[in-house]
């Protein structure tokens, strides 16, 4: 049953693979158009006039993302830790309950991950927007 799980999984993988250097090719066309398009003064001074060129906020979501796992595997060992006296290891009781801790702690810190990523995009794009009105209103 395995072995059809992993053809479909190779063939899943390899035409993922495919399908982001497509888009990663397609992606720099379009960059480069819309660079082209940018007045050349702009690209002198090294301002974009009306652009905004945010950080890109996927190395956060990555960066929470596995801290957040981390701390949810961290805290199911901790949880299977102190309850591993109450129980005999050699039962099915025990070993089910120990997954589903890891499993659950696991998808609880990765969804507590996003979530801080989330709220901590949503404060540099608040603060980011409050100090280009503040820029604007000086000049």
């Amino acid at each position: 049953m395995l072995d059809n799980l992993m053809v479909v999984a190779n063939v899943a993988i390899v035409f993922g693979v495919i399908y982001k250097l497509f888009e990663l090719y397609v992606g720099r066309k379009e960059r480069m158009m819309l660079i082209e398009k940018l007045p050349p003064e702009s690209l002198a001074e090294g301002k974009f006039k009306g652009f905004r060129l945010p950080a890109s906020p996927a190395g956060l979501r990555i960066g929470c993302l596995l801290f957040g796992l981390g701390v949810g595997i961290l805290i199911g060992y901790i949880i299977v830790a102190c309850t591993k006296p109450l129980y005999d290891e050699n039962t099915y009781f025990f070993r089910m309950s120990t997954s589903i801790v890891y499993t659950a702690c696991t998808l609880m810190g990765g969804g507590m991950g996003l979530l801080v990523s989330f709220l901590i995009e949503v404060w540099r794009e608040k603060k980011l927007n409050q100090n280009s009105s503040d820029s604007d209103n000086t000049h």
